[in-house]
């Protein structure tokens, strides 16, 4: 599979087979379509006349999520007209009806990434191409238009361009970035929005990787599912989310950090939260060293930016097929990267044989966050840990050591062409 693209090859089944092609057939139209299409190079610039303020780096406003930079962006879309002129504006509310289709029938989609200040000066998005590309995914499996990546990518390379350079300044730190498109139009009735608004963003974060590890609380039968078969659980929708929250905060109630869902009778597992979730651990039958996640084949989980990321490092540098020695991973034991299903059950076999090295989860906004425990009903499993870095956090030897080359590309201290340089420019 090629690093830069998206899969968009659907699983054909008695369930699902309309809905997927129904998806391709939008894709394919929105591609072909003779109305204006999203064009980055018309955007329009209201500069904001009363500025904010930055708030400092240890200010505990950016534990709220809530703070904005000065601008957004902005471009509506209709059925009648296509896409409009893209219009970079002062950060405020939108006018909706209370009709607006997003507010009904969960016709909203999202990206969520992160630019970053480097060790070396320089603002970088990572893999911005990937989230573009999903993003049009999404968008299209909620019957929102679809939206030409490319011009997606570079609308947010501008706003980043201008918001970035005061927004962001000191080296090592990060800005949290929100794409969205949202069925804006005013008309009730379960049908197809004709109008859409799609905007970028930008919130202050704060680190949300847990240096000392996340607890997991395995969902049982009465916290429900995060997605099924056939649903929609591979597009980044608002739907996968409001639903998982009460489960959430139950569980963070009982002292834990996320769900590990599970789905079906037989416990397999599929997400860590919002986020993609691996093992480390000695194969039953061969007694290899692995490295397994969850698959995509099915739609269940999210083909996370993240999670692709260290799929192609592990294999790259890792793996018994590594074709790239790097620092760091010399010593470690060569390990096959597996994608397949698994169950609950098999973790817990792996636990009570000692063949559980390490666990972790992955996204852009919790990053790479080591597990160290994880419960299922009765069951208290403490996961190992054993690496202790420099500044204290504690992780397993091959999520501690990719986490480290993740952040060497994010952050510039290696050039790689998946962190992507930012040409800055600011309010002109």
């Amino acid at each position: 599979m090629a690093p830069a693209a998206v899969p968009v090859s659907l699983p054909a089944s008695t369930s699902t087979a309309l809905t997927n092609a129904s998806i391709k057939r939008d894709l394919a139209n929105g591609a072909a379509s003779t109305k204006p299409h999203l064009d980055a190079s018309k955007l329009t610039y209201e500069w904001n006349t009363k500025p904010k303020t930055v708030p400092a780096t240890d200010d505990p406003v950016r534990r709220l999520q809530n703070s904005t930079t000065d601008h957004m962006i902005t471009v509506k879309w209709t059925e009648a007209n296509g896409w409009e002129t893209p219009e970079l504006k002062p950060y405020g509310p939108f006018q909706l009806e209370p009709t607006a289709s997003c507010l009904h029938y969960a016709t909203e989609a999202f990206e969520g990434m992160k630019a970053y200040r480097g060790v070396d000066g320089k603002l970088r998005l990572f893999r911005p191409d990937l989230n573009a590309k999903r993003m049009n995914l999404s968008s299209v499996r909620i019957a929102l238009p679809s939206i030409q990546p490319e011009e997606l990518e570079k609308l947010i390379k501008e706003f980043i361009s201008i918001d970035g350079p005061k927004w962001l300044k000191d080296p090592n730190t990060f800005i949290y970035l929100r794409p969205a498109i949202i069925g804006s139009g005013a008309q009730l009735g379960v049908q197809r929005p004709r109008e859409a608004t799609l905007f970028i963003i930008a919130v202050l974060f704060p680190p949300m990787d847990k240096p000392t590890g996340m607890r997991l609380l395995a969902s049982t039968e009465d916290m429900g599912v995060r997605a099924w078969h056939g649903g929609h659980g591979a597009s980044k929708v608002g739907a996968n989310y409001g639903p998982t929250l009460q489960a959430q905060g139950a569980a963070g109630a009982r002292g834990f950090d996320q769900v590990l869902w599970l789905l079906g009778p037989e416990g397999r597992v599929t997400e860590a939260g919002a986020s993609n979730f691996f093992v480390v651990w000695k194969n039953k039958t061969t007694g290899r060293t692995q490295l397994v996640t969850a698959p995509l084949d099915d739609r269940i989980i999210l083909d996370g930016v993240t999670r692709r990321s260290v799929l192609e490092l592990a294999r790259k540098h890792l793996s018994h097929e590594a074709t790239e020695p790097r620092a760091g991973g010399e010593d470690l034991e060569k390990i096959e990267v597996v994608e397949e299903n698994f169950t609950i059950t098999d973790l817990i076999q792996a636990y009570d044989e000692g063949r559980l090295l390490e666990a972790f989860a992955c996204g852009t906004a919790f990053f790479l966050a080591p597990i160290n425990g994880i419960q299922y009903k009765d069951k208290d499993m403490e996961v190992p840990m054993p690496v202790t870095a420099k500044d204290g956090s504690k992780a397993g030897k091959y999520g501690g050591v990719i986490k480290t080359w993740l952040k060497e590309i994010m952050y510039g201290v290696v050039d790689h062409p998946w962190g992507v340089v930012i040409n800055e420019r600011g309010p002109q």
